[in-house]
């Protein structure tokens, strides 16, 4: 028995893949299947099944495309209503991989259909448990994705996972290993941990969902505390992983349009087309085409577009360093993103060279902000609240990334305004959206709030307890 977790950082995503035998199973695939067909190939073995831990919210799984090249049955837990055709497990259920058994646990609360699979050794003895966003390192899955009116709130759902976990997750042996679909970075917990395998034993120790003292209400109140709303794109990723998606060959096909400047202005004159600038923060500021948002490729890359352009169906024009095209629009539809028109062919440099127009952001060091740093300078925060809450400069105020769109209102156009972030990847992006949004007054501070203290700039005192929410 061979299991793999194929975890992708961007995403903070594991996926996973189990050999026995001739036989070979996926958990919770990702968009692209080449790397699963490859795998299969290269043991001689035949992917037999595709298992589902739930319909997932913030990427698009890769179970269509791979049953149908593989032939592979896609299993969902009860509840579960596809439009395409998949198995539908009852709790307890065993399928036979090779000399080993993988066994559908039900967990409804992070979602209804919401299933782990119990993976017994050829001895039958309990071997580790994929737990999808039911069960995190370090936490549990957030209960608020699946509200349906006023019966299944929030609150219902932590009820449904308190019993889940308890019946079916704690009791099994110390020593299984814990697979989770997610790890630090995900929006579908609170405080994930950095580390993606732990056991059951280690995690009845250490996460706080899991004390043996903890009653039914404490959980509630605790799981539902200081919950952040969804990012916007996460049911639009819902409805393509329950009713089905394009071909991701079709996807890349389209996208992989090269254009010329003159094309590329073309369409971005004549079309409703964002013009997305994938090249590092660094190179953003110093130059770039007018009303284009910058999300860097090397930082997190999909969360961020998910979280900041809401709807999945807007068509994209995308400035990547030269030989990044693919990368990028195959990293845009992991989640979703599936309409990119093109690229700028040559990339930013071909647009200078092409005369046409550009604009920058202001940017300055740490230590030139510490020169001008007073009461009376605007300063805004980027950080999320908890970052935010743990140590902040003093006077400046909190608007998260995650949530500028909404906030465009706090900003005053005619007030020269400071942003930062932790190390200044955020705030480029920030800068861009207000930047196309008319706000000229923009300075973007070079290192983030790190470089930011370490220049000696007035900062709270450091606040523990704020610091991973």
């Amino acid at each position: 028995m061979k299991v793999e977790q194929i975890y992708t950082g961007c995403l903070a995503q594991g996926a996973y893949y189990i050999v026995s035998g001739k036989d070979a199973a996926i958990v919770d695939p990702l968009r692209e299947i080449t790397p699963y067909l490859e795998r299969a190939k290269k043991d001689g073995v035949k992917i037999k099944y595709i298992f589902e831990t739930h319909f997932h919210a913030d990427f698009v799984s890769g179970h269509v495309d791979l049953a149908k090249a593989t032939g592979a049955e896609i299993v969902y837990g009860p509840t579960a209503n596809p439009a395409f055709k998949a198995h539908i497990a009852t709790h307890g259920e065993e399928f036979t991989i090779g000399d080993v058994t993988i066994t559908a646990l039900h967990t409804p609360g992070h979602t209804m259909e919401s299933t782990c699979y119990l993976l017994k050794d050829k001895t039958k003895n309990d071997y580790a448990v994929f737990t999808g966003d039911t069960l995190f390192i370090g936490d549990v899955g957030r209960p608020d994705l699946a509200q349906k009116g006023a019966d299944i709130t929030q609150e219902y759902l932590a009820g449904l996972l308190y019993e889940s976990l308890r019946n079916h997750i704690v009791t099994l042996n110390d020593n299984v290993i814990v697979y989770p679909a997610h790890g630090a970075g995900s929006a579908c917990g609170k405080n994930m941990s950095k580390e993606t395998v732990s056991t059951i034993g280690q995690q009845k120790q250490f996460n706080y969902a899991l004390r043996a003292s903890m009653t039914k209400d404490e959980f509630i109140k605790e799981v539902t505390d200081g919950l952040l709303p969804p990012p916007g794109y996460f049911p639009m990723n819902v409805k393509l992983n329950k009713e089905g998606y394009e071909n991701i060959d079709k996807v890349l096909k389209r996208g992989k349009t090269p254009l010329t400047a003159d094309e590329f202005e073309v369409v971005a004159n004549e079309t409703n087309a964002l013009i997305l600038d994938t090249r590092s923060p660094d190179l953003f500021v110093k130059g770039f085409i007018p009303n284009s948002i910058s999300i860097g490729i090397d930082g997190t890359f999909a969360p961020w577009v998910g979280a900041l352009i809401p709807n999945v169906n807007h068509e994209l024009l995308l400035i990547t360093e030269v030989g990044r095209e693919e990368e990028v629009i195959t990293r845009l539809a992991r989640v979703g993103y599936d309409h990119v028109v093109g690229y700028l062919n040559g990339g930013f440099e071909s647009w200078k060279a092409a005369g046409k127009e550009t604009d920058s952001i202001k940017s300055i060091s740490a230590i030139q902000f510490a020169s001008l740093y007073g009461e009376k300078l605007e300063v805004v925060d980027v950080r999320k609240p908890g970052e935010f809450e743990a140590e902040h400069v003093v006077m400046a105020k909190n608007i998260p990334l995650d949530y500028l769109n909404d906030n465009m209102s706090s900003f005053n156009a005619a007030t020269e305004t400071y942003l930062h972030c932790a190390g200044g990847y955020r705030s480029v992006i920030a800068a861009s959206i207000l930047k196309s949004r008319g706000f000229e007054n923009i300075v973007n501070v070079e290192g983030g709030f790190k470089a930011i203290k370490g220049a000696g700039v007035s900062c709270t005192n450091f606040n523990c307890t704020s610091s991973k929410s």
